[in-house]
């Protein structure tokens, strides 16, 4: 009998093992970019890049989506906006290098008030809010519950409304007790790194993605236990959230430009996007035909004008995407010869 247990724990406690090295391992290729703060009782974790004397902008805050972390809209967009607004990439609580926090912390409302919390310890009294995909939730509850620190608010690909359907079996898995830990801590890993590549190519479709996106985003993070039981719980409590807080997106004053891509196929641009647009009164929806989930990499000249525009500058957002997809075309038959320019693939640093 002993013989036998030990025959079946021998290979779980490999697994874990392997899962404990290779965590290791993301950490030391992807390590701390930011700093950790103290909002009460556990910290967030950013980079803050402070006010530059030239600046044209307000204070920008970027609320990464779901499975990721700072370092992908880092990769977006500090280098195109680098000398003209202080700005704030933050990992969201539980994500990246952030601590937890409390419970309320699944929910966006409280992602949104931590971050609220971040911005009072960094000294950034109101700022342009941009959340992308699940990030999107986060900058809506935002602009809800904290009006006098919203400047503006840029939604790219957001998640926002209640969706027919469910979602993946394994958040349902990493999120059940006793079973959910051996799951994370023995099956992720492997599982996650044979899925990491076909992953982050969906959620580029149909555009190519940047050949450097993984190397410089570090998805591979969220295989670490700890944040892919976070980001599952997210992901769990989402629906029932968006179910019961969509309705008060038309208590949203601050001005407010949706940008989406029209073959998203991750988040349905006519339900979400065309939700916000419907729900927000005076809003601005920017469609970039062609584009799928990814319009922070693939339209970031649209994205800035739309930062732009929510500062008062005078910017015809459609004029700027018509010229984004003739590019993004361009770029298109460019790859059918094999050359594809580097500067419209992937214009981070």
């Amino acid at each position: 009998m002993l013989a036998e247990v030990s025959a079946l724990l021998a290979p779980i406690a490999a697994a874990i093992g392997y899962s404990s090295y290779k965590a290791r391992q993301f950490e030391h290729a992807y390590p701390n970019i930011g700093e950790l703060t103290d909002i009460g009782g556990y910290r967030m974790n950013a980079v803050h890049v402070p006010r530059p004397d030239a600046a044209d902008l307000p204070p920008l805050v970027f609320i990464h989506g779901a499975s990721g972390n700072l370092l992908d809209q880092i990769g977006a967009f500090r280098e195109p906006l680098e000398g003209r607004a202080e700005m704030l990439f933050v990992d969201r609580p539980g994500h990246g290098y952030s601590e937890r926090g409390g419970p309320e912390n699944a929910l966006p409302s409280g992602q949104a008030d931590a971050i609220a919390k971040l911005m009072e310890k960094r000294g950034i009294e109101k700022a342009v809010i941009v959340g992308h995909s699940f990030g999107g939730a986060i900058a809506a509850a935002f602009g809800v519950r904290h009006p006098e620190k919203t400047a503006g608010l840029l939604f790219l690909a957001p998640a926002s409304h209640p969706w027919p359907g469910g979602i993946d079996w394994y958040y349902h898995v990493a999120t059940t007790p006793v079973i959910g830990w051996l799951f994370n801590h023995a099956v992720v890993v492997p599982l996650g790194l044979r899925r990491l590549e076909r992953g982050t190519l969906n959620v580029f479709r149909p555009n190519p993605r940047p050949l450097d996106y993984v190397a410089r985003t570090g998805p591979s993070l969220v295989l670490r236990p700890r944040a892919f039981y976070n980001n599952a719980t997210d992901f769990k409590r989402l629906h029932e959230y968006l179910t019961a807080n969509a309705p008060h997106y038309s208590e949203i004053s601050a001005p407010s430009v949706i940008i989406t891509g029209d073959q998203d196929e991750i988040v349905w641009e006519h339900l979400h996007s065309r939700g916000l647009a419907r729900d927000i009164s005076g809003s601005e929806l920017v469609t970039v035909r062609g584009v799928g989930h990814k319009p922070d990499y693939l339209a970031t000249d649209v994205a800035i004008a739309a930062i732009e525009k929510i500062a008062g500058q005078p910017r015809d957002l459609a004029a700027i995407a018509r010229k984004a997809e003739e590019r993004l075309a361009s770029s298109s038959v460019d790859q059918t010869v094999g050359t594809v320019p580097p500067s419209i693939v992937y214009s981070a640093p």
